[in-house]
């Protein structure tokens, strides 16, 4: 039990309250939502960073990190689909979890043949377009819940700039997952360009054992 696999584990704790507290239509809950989200992604920063610095990378470590990030941004975005107020399609939430599903099982196989797959820069700049992307997204349920709340602050939507406002609240979370699931897929396209070859050896080798 390494630091670095202590805070992964903390971050793993988080994952069921982060999805109950933003499930409840309230400002302080929202408001908790947010922050255990922002600690979360602040924790898998610093495990990485600490195990490489410390030297204790570990194999369970190095199977957890990716894993618990993609269970935290899957609780979110599922939690997303399921809030009308946010416009996001239930498309491009699969098609993000999808693409991890099987990028996962490739870093699987990989490991079975003894091949590390490193980190590549469309797959972290995926990872900062859905982490940023959620935070946003957060931030604007937290707007939405202190506007119901206290409607004396709320953008009165006669005028211009409110409206405009009002309108950035209601159509962003829509085109942020939509550019989180266009980097999720050019990264997921990459990733199966780079490592077709393992593929191919493992189909050839399922064939040849059918063949015996």
């Amino acid at each position: 039990m390494t630091v670095a696999n202590k805070l992964t584990l903390f971050r793993l704790a988080l994952v069921p309250g982060f999805m109950v507290f933003m499930f409840f239509d309230d400002f302080w809950t929202r408001v908790a939502s947010l922050v255990i989200f922002i600690v979360a992604s602040i924790t898998d920063w610093y495990d990485g960073r600490i195990a490489r610095e410390t030297g204790t990378v570990t194999v369970i470590g190095t199977f957890l990190d990716p894993l618990v990030d993609k269970m935290l941004i899957a609780a979110a975005l599922v939690g997303f689909v399921e809030l009308p107020e946010l416009h996001i399609r239930a498309w491009m939430v699969v098609l993000i979890i999808s693409r991890e599903f099987l990028i996962t099982g490739l870093r699987s196989l990989a490991a079975s043949r003894g091949l590390v797959m490193a980190a590549e820069g469309a797959g972290k700049y995926k990872m900062v377009s859905q982490v940023a992307g959620i935070i946003i997204i957060l931030i604007i349920l937290v707007l939405n819940a202190g506007f119901d709340r206290w409607p004396a602050f709320a953008p009165n939507a006669n005028i211009g700039w409110s409206l405009s406002f009002l309108n950035v609240l209601e159509r962003a979370p829509f085109w942020l997952v939509f550019w989180a699931t266009i980097m999720t897929i050019v990264s997921g396209v990459l990733y199966l360009r780079k490592y077709s070859g393992l593929l191919k050896d493992e189909f050839a080798m399922l064939n040849s054992l059918r063949s015996k």
